[in-house]
């Protein structure tokens, strides 16, 4: 049976740069049920503007987990005994979440077409049912199977799940995601993690991104983006 020996150490550079991207998640399940429920009623223009956010954050949550299905979760595996249980839950997790996201993106057509105020506090409690559900999962999946990644990937393995999400993100949000990734992390942990981009990226982020993503929190938050 295989133990977490790195549970008590600090912890490992794989661990976190997950947090870092589970981060973006947390916070903007949240905004999207708090920003939808403060909609006005007929303001279908901004009902359009959150539902394409919506579109975009299930784009990038289902690219995540599919990456760690198809390629993470497979390096792990072939290491474990009774431990395989915890990876195998995260693998069910996925696919409930999937579901989940199937509801609300009925809810969300409807909503978007006229704005009612009756299918707007609809979405915002399935928008909030999502959150709790995919927070309670990333807590797992931090606490259980992230010091199993630690132990069994190696270097490579890692880098490859990186850059297959890199792969699968269109050109013109890149940017926009480096910005997610960087917002609510540590001056350490955003030294350490752009360290770690090529050269042209880093120069890229510095004069174009930073303003690319203030950009894109304003559009999507409101009055909400100094928060």
């Amino acid at each position: 049976m295989t133990t977490n020996n790195v549970s008590d150490s600090p912890a490992h550079a794989y661990t976190r740069e997950m947090a870092m991207i589970h981060q973006v998640f947390r916070r903007e399940s949240r905004l999207l049920a708090e920003l939808v429920q403060e909609v006005q009623p007929a303001d279908t223009a901004r009902a359009r503007i959150l539902a394409e956010h919506w579109r975009l954050y299930t784009i990038g949550l289902h690219t995540h987990h599919t990456g760690e299905d198809k390629m993470l979760w497979p390096a792990v595996l072939p290491h474990l005994d009774l431990d395989a249980e915890h990876v195998l839950a995260m693998e069910a997790q996925h696919r409930e979440l999937t579901d989940g996201i199937g509801e609300v993106r009925v809810l969300m057509d409807r909503w978007q077409a006229r704005a009612l105020a009756e299918d707007r506090d609809e979405l915002a409690e399935a928008l909030r049912r999502h959150h709790r559900q995919l927070c309670a999962h990333l807590d797992e999946e931090e606490r259980e199977v992230m010091p199993l990644v630690s132990l069994h990937v190696t270097e490579e393995q890692w880098r490859a799940v990186g850059e297959r999400g890199l792969a699968e993100t269109p050109r013109d949000r890149l940017m926009i995601a480096l910005g997610a990734i960087l917002e609510d992390s540590s001056p350490e942990e955003r030294r350490e993690f752009l360290t770690r981009l090529p050269v042209p990226a880093r120069v890229l982020w510095k004069l174009l991104g930073q303003r690319q993503y203030r950009r894109e929190t304003r559009r999507i938050r409101g009055r909400r983006a100094g928060e």
